[in-house]
């Protein structure tokens, strides 16, 4: 292990809270690690507000080592209100927030940052991210028609008390408990990128298929492993593990959760070696989300089914550590 790995500490929890999903389900049950959101003893449906799902990601991460404990807020959703609507639900209060980080600048991971700004007030809230997430970028389909891809728009949220924290490379927070990844290594042969999505670079549109921005944050769980979360794994599934254990010198994947991008024709084909490869480094749960797709949430649940877990809005995953002496 090199010096650089050391700056992660192993924490003795992590709790992961799915603030925004494409997909909700309140009847999924709990597991060891994997807690669904309670219904009360008595229900009747319409009385209490619900959940809302949404084509975006949000997650709340809350880290704890001894006495010291942290709130982090991963990636914000597409709407303006959902996140805040959610958090409000769950009751989250966006003032134990100790920081924010934006896995990338697409705007379904972005947009809630607005609403939940506005709700905390001017705080200088720092929100870290890659300096490409700022980027204008759109999507080019074969057939000639268009998706906008709107940037982090950043002179508002700093009028809302955003202070951006700008980094390309790895970043350790909450005294070293958090690892976000920055720019992802890419070791692969088969995660190329995004061929038809473009970029405004220098005032011209230009191809931007590796969407550099891609970072995932990273906890090293005392005795289990890494927790790897993901907004859409631009970078490749496979590619952000291989970092996060290049990063870390930690070997031990325990989870993987988030958008894994295998969703559509262009990626699809991808599936196949990418399912290969997490049954190679055996994760302990995979909760794949947002963008993953059907068909390989589908192959996934087929081929690791001890693994899998049904990723929905208001679930957790806990991990706690090993006590000592086990394991």
């Amino acid at each position: 292990m090199d010096a650089a790995a050391t700056n992660l500490k192993a924490v003795d929890r992590v709790d992961i809270t799915i603030l925004l999903d494409n997909s909700i389900d309140i009847f999924l049950p709990s597991t060891e690690e994997v807690k669904r959101p309670q219904l009360a003893d008595t229900v009747t449906w319409g009385e209490r507000k619900s959940l809302l799902a949404e084509h975006g990601y949000a997650a709340l991460v809350r880290v704890a080592a001894g006495e010291r404990s942290a709130m982090l807020l991963f990636d914000a959703g597409i709407s303006t209100h959902g996140l805040i609507h959610n958090m409000d639900v769950l009751e989250v209060k966006p003032a134990d927030l100790q920081s924010i980080i934006l896995s990338h600048g697409h705007i379904d991971h972005t947009q809630g940052l607005v609403g939940m700004l506005r709700r905390l007030g001017r705080r200088g809230m720092p929100v870290l991210l890659h300096p490409d997430a700022f980027l204008k970028r759109k999507v080019i389909f074969p057939d000639g028609h268009e998706i906008n891809t709107p940037a982090p728009d950043r002179r508002l949220l700093e009028q809302e008390g955003v202070e951006f924290v700008e980094a390309r490379g790895p970043s350790y927070l909450i005294e070293g408990m958090v690892l976000v990844t920055g720019q992802i290594h890419r070791s692969t042969d088969f995660e190329r990128g995004f061929p038809i999505h473009y970029a405004e670079i220098d005032g011209a549109w230009r191809p931007d298929p590796l969407i550099h921005d891609d970072q995932a944050l990273v906890v090293n769980v005392r005795g289990k492993g890494l927790v790897v979360l993901t907004g859409c794994g631009h970078a490749g599934a496979i590619n952000t593990l291989r970092y996060a254990r290049e990063l870390t010198g930690v070997e031990r994947i325990h989870a993987l959760l988030g958008g894994l991008h295998l969703t559509g024709p262009i990626f699809e084909p991808i599936i196949g070696p990418t399912v290969a490869e997490l049954r190679r480094i055996a994760p302990a749960i995979i909760m794949p989300g947002h963008c993953t797709g059907w068909k390989a949430i589908h192959r996934l649940a087929q081929e690791l089914p001890e693994a899998y877990a049904p990723s929905s809005v208001g679930s957790r995953l806990v991990v706690e550590a090993v006590a000592a002496g086990v394991g």
